[in-house]
């Protein structure tokens, strides 16, 4: 089997890879079998050089590879016909603008595995970017604040080595910080990785009751889920397996956060049909404290009032007005200012990539190579022979353009 790591195409490119050079290496080794190139790249955080001395081929043309590996969407017209493609797609929720790529995808007879599908017996994702997310979005959740309040300057993440020096820098702001109170929603893969960069601040967690009722005269958080800012609409105890099934029985309960907290990190998962979180009723009341938002879900229009947009890595701050909903200039005194950059973890794409990879080698690469013996590419297969798979039909009418 011959697999290449291909080039983003995507605009503005990606720098995260899926296999770092030394883990290529790693691989050629335990699979004596196994061809691997790297695809001539001038954006990679790992640079064609660094393959090229961990003894991975780099090359122009990729077309005689069996399995091309990548992380963005791959525009259409670089999609190789018949091959094997692992990328995220950010088709399998019927996102609009790709429509035209699954199309694509099936006219030429490839075979799609969305990293998002790769999934367990159970349903968990075995390879996932989500824990950088979340490392960079508490990152910038301080940047923004220091920012929107002229306290102090952080440079961008995308401008420092890795997280250790991320870490190094809040440290060094910690004793500019005031007592401010921040809410972090989520507890999965995003929701550790902010919580990780906010203990090795030095913030101080308190359980949520504590947060709301008490002042404190130091700066401190609370990680909450969704048991702590949804209600079930008869009264009754809430119940995850209920909420996750029905949630339409529940309803949002963040107002009383929105008046206790300064900083709002959104870390969260959130499934069709939740109530939304942070609404415009929340930030329209006159007792909302929140002025800062880093929505690292980044689900625009979604379960957080505050993200009409994504950001960029060059530009990642914008304003809204809580009283028109609409944006605004983030230094006007009466604007929320809001991160909602929807590729956080490019900002440290060493680091993130070599935490991805880890995963992709353990999960993935013995599913390749030695049989699909827990059905995890069963599983994760989109389309194939130029057909959408049985467990992936109900994407038919997104592709015929019927909804």
């Amino acid at each position: 089997m011959k697999i290449a790591l291909i080039r983003e195409r995507k605009n503005p490119p990606d720098r995260r890879v899926v296999l770092t050079p030394a883990q290529a290496k790693e691989l050629k080794e335990k699979y004596p079998q196994l061809e691997i190139v790297a695809e001539s790249s001038p954006d990679r955080a790992f640079p064609d050089d660094e393959y090229r001395a961990a003894g991975i081929p780099v090359v122009d043309d990729v077309s005689d590879a069996d399995v091309l590996l990548g992380v963005k969407e791959v525009p259409v017209d670089a999609l190789i016909p018949g091959k094997k493609y692992f990328f995220f797609s950010h088709t399998i929720k019927k996102q609009p603008h790709n429509r035209k790529l699954l199309r694509a995808i099936l006219d030429k007879n490839i075979e799609l595995y969305d990293h998002e599908t790769l999934t367990d017996k159970n349903g968990m994702r075995l390879v996932a970017f989500g824990y950088y997310a979340g490392v960079v979005g508490a990152y910038n959740a301080i940047r923004t604040y220091g920012l929107k309040s002229g306290l102090f300057r952080l440079p961008k993440a995308i401008e420092l080595h890795d997280k250790q020096e991320l870490i190094q820098k809040l440290r060094e702001v910690y004793p500019k910080l005031p007592p401010v109170k921040i809410v972090l929603t989520g507890k999965g893969r995003v929701g550790s990785g902010a919580k990780e960069m906010l203990d090795a601040m030095g913030i101080r967690e308190v359980p949520p009751g504590e947060f709301l009722s008490k002042e404190f005269d130091e700066p401190v958080y609370t990680q909450i889920d969704v048991d702590s800012y949804n209600v079930h609409k008869e009264g009754k105890p809430f119940d995850f397996q209920e909420f996750f099934t029905h949630p339409e029985r529940f309803r949002g309960d963040f107002g009383k956060f929105t008046k206790a907290a300064d900083i709002y990190i959104a870390g969260h998962y959130y499934g069709q049909g939740a109530p939304y979180i942070l609404t415009r009723e929340h930030l329209m009341a006159p007792d909302n404290r929140i002025r800062t938002v880093a929505d690292i879900s980044c689900d625009i229009g979604g379960p957080v009032a505050t993200t009409i947009r994504a950001s960029t890595i060059d530009d990642p701050i914008y304003g809204y007005d809580p009283q028109t909903g609409t944006e605004t200039d983030w230094q006007n005194p009466e604007a929320i200012a809001v991160m909602a950059v929807d590729n956080l973890p490019n900002e440290i794409a060493r680091d993130a990539s070599e935490g991805f990879g880890r995963q992709f080698v353990r999960h993935i690469i013995p599913a390749l190579l030695e049989g699909d013996r827990d059905g995890i590419l069963e599983r994760a297969r989109i389309t194939r022979d130029g057909k959408l798979t049985p467990r992936y039909a109900y994407l038919q009418d997104y592709v015929d353009g019927k909804e």
